[in-house]
């Protein structure tokens, strides 16, 4: 049997060819044939040319090849890198220079959201950031530091800032689309889990735009919604107060819900899967109420029907309910969570597919 070996060299750009018998090898399956005619590769001679007359069937290969003569592709729009902190500025460095920055030409708005920068700019440099991306509608981002009394302390910081991603998100208004890479070498901690679960997270408001406050005695707690236009302001007794303790106003907006609910029912419509929202309300009967209702709204105008046609659904759940039908499926599905929810179970379905580092995230706004 005709032994051939063919070495590519992306330094030389020449092919060299071995054979115990003749420059010109023919295989059964697939048929692969060496030509020694010489030919041009991006103006450079090139002594010899492979070409495969079939498909290869039972067999692998695998080029890798790289040519500085080539021009980079170049990037039309320009795109906001938003840099982070620690070891997240190293790795990111290292694929920018390795796998980007040879074959992209880009224009990078670049923003450093490290933790130093955002307290010498008080925090401004994350507002500019997040506003460049709703100019430029693409971000890539880096994990940040969301500092706690110990980061104040340690970094010296002015303030104990608020997170990053929260200011991004509601700014951006949009919805997080975390998905878990599925990779077989590397074992699920639930091992029922046989197909993605892709987590839907409302990226605006509620615990993440909330004022609170530690109230230091007795007294009555009171909520107040002052109308436009001179109408009579709400007032809603909250607690009376028996001694310290905290409080707690959190708010969102049908505007946002119902972005919310579109993208979600966009993005389970796109993956062929069914939709679930879960939420609390048999305990928050008008703020998870709202939630639940918008979402059917949403679903009757624009998606039924679709949905229907594809054999998928979407379904309304409580969360407690949800959670438990989430340990048990198989997956295959969109859950779409609120804020608050959707920060912790994405963490859970990270961990429950096999690691953090393999959850895909994509922030969608409304554009």
């Amino acid at each position: 049997m005709l032994r051939a070996r063919l070495q590519l060299s992306a330094m030389s750009r020449a092919a060299m060819i071995s054979s115990s018998a003749s420059s010109s090898v023919a295989m059964r399956n697939p048929s692969l044939s060496f030509s020694s005619s010489p030919r041009l590769f991006n103006g450079v001679p090139v002594g010899n040319r492979v070409s495969f007359s079939v498909r290869f069937s039972h067999t692998s290969l695998r080029c890798y090849a790289s040519s500085p003569g080539l021009d980079k592709i170049r990037v039309q729009n320009p795109i906001v890198e938003m840099d982070g902190d620690e070891m997240t500025r190293i790795i990111w460095k290292t694929i920018k220079d390795k796998l980007i920055f040879p074959h992209l030409d880009l224009d990078i708005k670049y923003y450093d959201l490290g933790i130093l920068n955002r307290d010498a700019t008080d925090d401004r440099v994350t507002v500019e950031s997040a506003e460049a991306a709703l100019k430029y509608n693409v971000a890539v981002k880096c994990a940040t530091i969301t500092p706690d009394e110990t980061r104040v302390k340690e970094f010296g910081l002015k303030s104990m800032w608020r997170s990053p991603n929260g200011t991004i998100r509601n700014i951006l208004n949009g919805t997080v689309f975390r998905e878990p890479i599925l990779c077989r070498n590397i074992p699920r901690i639930v091992p029922g889990w046989k197909k993605p679960i892709c987590i839907g997270r409302h990226a605006f408001g509620d615990q993440y735009r909330a004022t609170d406050t530690v109230i230091k005695g007795p007294g009555k707690l009171k909520m107040v919604f002052v109308p436009e236009g001179g109408d009579a302001p709400v007032e809603l007794d909250v607690y009376d107060f028996k001694g310290p303790g905290v409080a707690l106003s959190m708010y969102n907006v049908d505007e946002s819900i119902r972005a919310f609910a579109d993208s979600s029912m966009s993005f389970a419509f796109s993956k062929k899967w069914p939709l679930y929202l879960s939420t609390k309300n048999t305990i928050l009967k008008k703020y998870d109420g709202r939630f639940k209702d918008i979402f059917e709204e949403v679903y009757d105008e624009k998606w039924k029907q679709k949905f229907e046609e594809n054999s998928i659904w979407y379904e309304h759940r409580l969360i407690d309910d949800m959670v438990a039908y989430a340990l048990k499926s198989e997956g295959g599905y969109v859950w779409a969570c609120k804020n608050y929810d959707g920060d912790v179970q994405s963490d859970l379905l990270a961990q429950g597919f096999g690691s953090l580092g393999l959850m895909a995230s994509v922030l969608m706004g409304r554009q």
